[in-house]
């Protein structure tokens, strides 16, 4: 197998006041196609700002981050949003549904922004909902429906570009455990039935332990990295 992911000594620091936060230090992985990761580590540890940098939603102050083959840092934020659309499906764990749209315009917001507004589009958008569960409420207004149910759009609309990579941030973390368990069975079943890399940030650890691997990070570095099917540790 390829590797989809590389990040090579990557680092992100914030200012605060006359102070200097290091939030992600000097991290290096690959991770292969096909595979899926999860990234544990206690509240505040950095693995929602490393998430935001291999997805190319916010940029490193240091190292590199290489997506499908693209080296993500030269880019503009246009181009990176290019790269996201063409490879690129996220799952916030708040959501981010546009309130102004339906269920299934919210969907079709992916390939719209390919200028790709066509019949088909919206038939792929009502299949995906339909697999979700939620084919009677196409026409429905985020405000219209449950916390379980606006995070199956969001799931909807992640794969709707059919992405190489998916990153999810705390899928279930608003949501009450028998939804959890939903969304999450959810989420691996599209996986692999798309054949798409997940990289998911949890504190769940049962829900890790689904994954092929863990990467623990403690104080913005790596403090163990796992390959669950054998449970070989990388140093």
């Amino acid at each position: 197998m390829s590797s989809i992911l590389t990040v090579n000594s990557l680092s992100r620091e914030f200012k605060s006041g006359s102070k200097t936060l290091t939030v992600v230090n000097n991290i290096n992985f690959e991770i292969e196609e096909g595979t899926s990761c999860a990234i544990v580590g206690p509240s505040g540890s950095g693995k929602t700002t490393l998430l935001g940098l291999c997805a190319g939603l916010d940029r490193p102050t240091s190292g590199e981050v290489i997506l499908k083959g693209v080296n993500l840092n030269p880019l503009n934020e246009d181009q990176r949003a290019t790269v996201r659309n063409q490879h690129v499906g996220f799952v916030f764990q708040t959501f981010q549904l546009v309130p102004t749209l339906t269920a299934i315009e919210n969907v079709m917001v992916p390939l719209e922004l390919r200028g790709e507004a066509t019949k088909a589009v919206r038939e792929r958008a009502k299949q995906l909902l339909e697999e979700v569960g939620l084919g009677d409420r196409t026409h429905h207004y985020p405000t219209q429906l449950s916390g379980g149910e606006q995070q199956r759009v969001a799931i909807a609309r992640a794969f709707i570009n059919e992405p190489k990579i998916l990153f999810a941030d705390e899928p279930t973390g608003n949501l009450d455990t028998e939804t959890g368990e939903y969304i999450e069975k959810l989420i691996f079943d599209l996986n692999e039935k798309q054949q798409t890399t997940l990289v998911l940030v949890t504190h769940d650890l049962e829900l890790a332990d689904k994954c092929d691997r863990i990467i623990k990070i403690k104080n913005g570095k790596v403090d163990e990295d796992i390959f669950t099917s054998n449970k070989e540790v990388v140093s």
